[in-house]
């Protein structure tokens, strides 16, 4: 199956040369992504990969990425942190109604990870919340690439903040 997802990553200083660094991701396997860089420094790559599932999908893109470049630092596995209206554009619902159901289904409705304005959420978290009310056309393989980006996110931020207690837990659990 295809499973559409993007890739952000952070490039390291000595990755200048937009044209070389191209040239490796094809190299690397990663011929089946759209190149952005639009912002100095960074760069997308926005994926339609054939996989088993959405995580293997991902996890193949993740390796030939750091195969091409491996001092890139990954910064977000998209689609993940999103608004209402993101939200609204899968679900196929207009924002206000998005608004609608937060509002009167406070106690249950998924708790964003950034609280504000506007607020964020995990993709996932609000899909498989809807998805469970019924009457919406969630798509299984966005829902799934919406898990397999929040993980990939998780285990991220997790690895960045304990990492010593992670490498405890991989000794552990191997």
């Amino acid at each position: 199956m295809e499973y559409d997802f993007t890739l952000k990553y952070q490039l390291a200083a000595e990755d200048c040369d937009h044209d070389a660094i191209v040239e490796r991701l094809a190299e690397a396997g990663c011929d089946d992504a759209t190149i952005g860089i639009g912002q100095p420094g960074r760069i997308a790559l926005v994926f339609t990969r054939e996989g088993a599932t959405a995580l293997a999908a991902l996890m193949s893109a993740l390796a030939d990425v750091k195969r091409a470049m491996p001092s890139a630092r990954l910064v977000e596995a998209a689609p993940d942190f999103v608004g209402l209206t993101d939200v609204a554009d899968v679900a196929g619902v207009s924002r206000q109604n998005m608004r609608k159901l937060m509002l009167s289904h406070a106690a249950d409705f998924p708790i964003p990870v950034h609280e504000g304005n506007p607020s964020v959420w995990h993709l996932w978290d609000v899909l498989a919340w809807l998805k469970t009310r019924g009457g919406y056309d969630i798509k299984p393989d966005v829902l799934d690439v919406a898990k397999s980006a929040k993980q990939v996110n998780q285990a991220k931020e997790a690895r960045e903040l304990e990492p010593q207690v992670n490498r405890q837990l991989e000794d552990l659990i191997a």
